[in-house]
């Protein structure tokens, strides 16, 4: 069978064929294209198109994909699709979700739409959403599935073979099955290639790995995610205070965390948050973004500030204000080198008060490597273009001091950050490049004044 779901450069054909459709009202046409995608594919495309034209699409979207496709959208798309939605058209979707599913999506919905959702729920359904709900956002006991397939250790593999036959499926990701005792205590996992070919008299005990990884429901997703890298796990047992079997994890849950990890670094560095529509309202679009450009127009004015203070200088040699900006733009990219690399490293835990004094040092001698390197070239091109051997040697100094301070910078800022409780991804670029500039226009404008006035 051919695969029809588009890949990334085919989606700008789908999003105009869409478009055009739409504009001719072709409906079926609409429903064909549709028809074959994914949820994931079918969100994308919902989110590519203008706030408008969702609800005409929504309503073309195949029905059993329905649920799936509000989950896959982000906060912001979601929220303004289901306010163009009948009441009853979101509670449908919404209740073919599994459990991890309908507890991020019940939170953003409007609160009649969340108590319209619940009251349409069974009393397990309606316990398993509550007892998600306890959990923290951003916690394993947002994402675990509570439905996991469990044996108990002393019984022989035969007999595990029958009971799964009895079941006719298991749930998706699943590689081995949890072992617990009598009193549901977690021991380990029984994987099922060993199921399938060890002897069937052998004991679940005997096979089993009882050293498998296992978390509790408070930890953090973001701990959950470097599990799964490192030790390549396909699911992972969750288990109480107590060391309960309570539920499982898969590989498809956290594919999800990872993503909107990445999206949250990236948006972050521009202080964006990674909902954010494509197609958002404008003016709370810009009621967002005005905050940010606030704070960068007051580091703006910082900078500004510290040039003013040597206007003299600027007045006496014009090439200053010709060369200055070289300084400020080389120490602000070192910088953001270096606060990228470290805002990965506490990303993925790979960095503590044991080794970050160690990396600061690396950083630092990198830095100044780089700085005379690279002082070296602005000096002589510098020399080559005004002759003036005082200011290829002010140039060169104040290249050195601002590449220190900037990998001083992108290793102190998001460590003091991260220690204060605020996010570095989203607030260490803005701090970071007032500091690469007010130091470089400060060195360099400061030595001119000492050397060439």
């Amino acid at each position: 069978m051919q695969d029809t779901s588009p890949v990334k450069e085919q989606y700008p054909t789908l999003i105009e064929t869409i478009f055009e459709a739409q504009a001719r009202g072709e409906v079926e046409s609409l429903r064909e294209t549709l028809a074959p995608l994914e949820p994931a594919e079918l969100a994308h495309l919902l989110e590519s198109l203008p706030e408008s034209q969702r609800g005409e699409l929504w309503k073309l979207i195949p029905e059993p994909s329905s649920g799936e496709v509000l989950a896959e959208l982000g906060e912001v798309a979601r929220r303004s699709l289901v306010d163009d939605l009948e009441q009853t058209e979101v509670v449908d979707a919404a209740v073919t979700l599994d459990t991890p599913e309908l507890a991020e999506v019940i939170e953003t919905l409007p609160d009649e739409i969340g108590d319209a959702i619940r009251e349409s729920l069974d009393y397990q359904d309606l316990n398993e959403l509550q007892a998600a709900l306890a959990f923290p956002e951003d916690t394993v006991g947002r994402l675990m599935d509570t439905q996991a397939v469990s044996v108990r250790a002393d019984i022989s593999l035969e007999t595990v073979l029958r009971y799964l036959r009895r079941r006719e499926s298991l749930p998706d990701h699943t590689v081995g099955l949890m072992v617990v005792d009598r009193d549901g205590l977690f021991l380990g996992e029984l994987p099922l290639s060993a199921l399938l070919t060890r002897q069937p008299d052998e004991q679940v005990s005997a096979v089993m790995e009882s050293d498998a990884p296992r978390v509790t429901p408070d930890t953090p997703q973001q701990d959950l995610a470097t599990l799964f890298r490192e030790h390549d796990l396909v699911s992972v047992a969750v288990v109480d205070a107590d060391n309960r079997l309570i539920g499982r994890v898969t590989v498809a849950d956290m594919v999800d965390v990872m993503r909107e990890e990445a999206d949250h670094h990236i948006y972050g560095a521009v202080g964006l948050d990674e909902e954010e529509d494509l197609f958002a309202p404008v003016l709370p679009s810009a009621q967002r973004r005005a905050l940010w450009l606030g704070v960068n127009l007051a580091t703006a004015f910082l900078a500004a500030w510290v040039i003013g203070l040597f206007e003299a200088t600027l007045q006496k040699v014009v090439a200053l204000a010709v060369l200055m900006p070289i300084v400020a733009s080389m120490g602000g990219i070192a910088g953001s080198q270096t606060l990228t690399l470290i805002i990965r490293g506490l990303a993925v835990g790979r960095i503590s008060s044991a080794n970050a004094r160690l990396l600061a040092y690396k950083e630092i001698a990198i830095a100044v490597i780089n700085g005379v390197i690279w002082a070296l070239v602005v000096g002589a091109i510098s020399y080559l273009w005004y002759t003036d051997p005082k200011i290829s040697m002010v140039l060169g100094a104040a290249m050195i001091a601002n590449l220190f301070a900037a990998a001083l910078s992108g290793v102190g800022i998001p460590l003091a950050m991260r220690r204060m409780g605020i996010d570095p991804a989203l607030a260490g670029s803005v701090v970071l490049t007032t500091v690469t500039d007010v130091v470089g226009f400060m060195s360099f404008l400061g030595l001119a004044t000492l050397l060439l006035v």
